[in-house]
């Protein structure tokens, strides 16, 4: 049985995003890996700063909360993320053994925004994939919405 959604793992999540929004290194996204009630990893979107296309929130969340537990597997842990994350972070998540997805905004919401998504979604990605990954939408999804929608206001704001 997949654990039940905890709002504090999506706040850190949605303040990694807050910390650095008007710095941009990337679009406005954050994700937070737990296990448990322990957390094993908190990242933004870095695409920008580091030149890079894959260093998505999730992917970056992955990769650290792999390093934190030495290991490619992430059985038993949870992925908070403030928007749904895109196919090349579900099937990352997908690969690394993850049970559950937790996430705010939609795909489509930020396609609106003008980002380059492909539409998509995370629940045709698992039905198709045939993945075991539970998918919890929604989940506090005012907070990050709000997200989406300071980014969208700021006047320097590097297009995505």
């Amino acid at each position: 049985m997949s654990p039940h959604p905890q709002a504090r793992f999506m706040h850190l999540a949605i303040d990694a995003v807050r910390r650095q929004l008007h710095a941009q290194p990337g679009g406005p996204f954050g994700a937070c890996i737990v296990q448990g009630e322990r957390v094993l990893a908190v990242a933004h979107n870095t695409v920008l700063a580091e030149h890079d296309p894959t260093c998505h929130a999730e992917v970056n969340a992955i990769r650290a909360a792999a390093r934190t537990l030495g290991s490619h597997q992430l059985a038993g842990c949870t992925i908070y993320s403030t928007t749904e994350p895109c196919p090349m972070c579900f099937s990352a998540i997908h690969w690394a053994g993850l049970e559950q997805i937790v996430f705010g905004t939609r795909i489509a919401d930020v396609a609106r925004l003008g980002f380059r998504e492909l539409t998509v979604d995370n629940a045709t990605l698992k039905r198709l994939g045939g993945s075991p990954v539970d998918i919890i939408p929604d989940f506090l999804r005012e907070p990050c919405l709000a997200l989406l929608e300071d980014w969208a206001a700021l006047p320097d704001r590097i297009p995505y």
